[in-house]
């Protein structure tokens, strides 16, 4: 195979940045071990601006050459695949597959679409329910005043303890549990600072499973499911994700789950995958709740760092991610 030019991007300065950070890490180390590749590794910094790692200020032109800011004479390189290793925005939201795809520069992920719905826990769930997909039971409002307020407390007494999350974040931010009797005010208040829309869902008391959706040698493969088990008074918090002193435990094969659960939870996330046409990659998560399967989130860019559950799923379902890497920048 020629060799071939790799944009790796990282960063993207949003909630999530530190943790690209982290992840890109794990891909660099993988793409260093194909020969055929040529990694570009450029970080968009919390200004905004695409930075290599002394500094140095790209662009990426409609001609799919990254060039040396305000350089003149640069012949640039020509970039041939993009990996946008970008956990939130401007990577999991579609933004930056919607300009990758306006220039026809190849990507791995999810495209615009199925990113920026996947990334929109309100909009996941309309669509979890559509595909016959169950998930908790939940309301969501869209104006931060009394009558967004009082909607909440009524299903809040419904309900019992509730969970409020902004719409368009990931890896727990934004999200506040609030037991029932407190009022749900403040933290309505806070959710609506990162998101213009906010979903209330039930609070489950559930064991935490989810999988690796993805594509290997051209077909769909769903991992068997993983287990995140979190102290009991919490949920599974950003802190808890990424904390050094976390202590929540990660179980890659969990134990304890019935021939008929791991069947709906593969059933659910072969469902899912194909009807909102994810691709190349994906993180589903669910809840087992009495029995029950529920959806909780999909993400379209899961976390790489290492103690990230994607690539172990990946790796243990009986596959290597570097060469899952090579396939999918070969297939363009």
């Amino acid at each position: 195979m020629p060799t071939k030019n790799v944009l790796l991007l990282c960063g993207g300065g949003s909630t999530e940045h530190e943790v690209s950070l982290r992840s890109v890490k794990f891909y660099e180390e993988c793409l260093s071990k194909i020969s055929s590749v040529k990694t570009v590794l450029i970080e968009i910094d919390k200004q905004g601006q695409w930075v290599d790692r002394s500094g140095k200020k790209y662009l990426l032109d409609g001609k799919r050459y990254l060039r040396a800011f305000e350089q003149d004479g640069d012949p640039g390189i020509r970039i041939d695949f993009a990996i946008p290793c970008i956990h939130g925005y401007p990577g999991e939201t579609g933004d930056l597959q919607s300009y990758f795809e306006m220039i026809h520069l190849p990507y791995f992920g999810c495209n615009s679409e199925t990113s920026k719905m996947c990334f929109n826990k309100i909009t996941t769930k309309m669509w979890a329910t559509a595909l016959g997909v169950a998930n908790t039971p939940s309301i969501f409002v869209s104006e931060n005043n009394q009558e967004s307020l009082d909607k909440v407390v009524e299903f809040q007494k419904k309900s019992g303890d509730i969970v409020i999350k902004a719409s368009n974040q990931g890896s727990s931010v934004g999200c506040y549990m609030v037991p029932k009797g407190q009022s749900p005010e403040k933290a309505l208040n806070e959710a609506f600072t990162f998101s213009p829309f906010v979903l209330i869902e039930k609070r489950m008391n559930p064991r935490e499973l989810e999988v690796s959706a993805y594509e290997y040698d051209g077909k769909l493969q769903i991992s068997y499911p993983g287990e995140i088990v979190t102290p009991s008074a919490t949920f599974y918090t950003y802190d808890e994700k990424y904390s050094s002193d976390s202590q929540s435990k990660t179980f890659v094969r969990a134990e304890n789950v019935t021939e008929e659960q791991v069947k709906t939870i593969t059933d659910y996330a072969t469902k899912l995958y194909l009807g909102l046409k994810i691709r190349h990659l994906s993180r589903i998560d669910f809840f087992l709740d009495n029995g029950v399967i529920y959806l909780n989130e999909i993400n379209t860019f899961p976390g790489s760092t290492s103690i990230s559950m994607f690539p172990k799923m990946l790796e243990a379902n009986g596959h290597s991610f570097t060469e899952y890497l090579k396939q999918h920048i070969a297939s363009l």
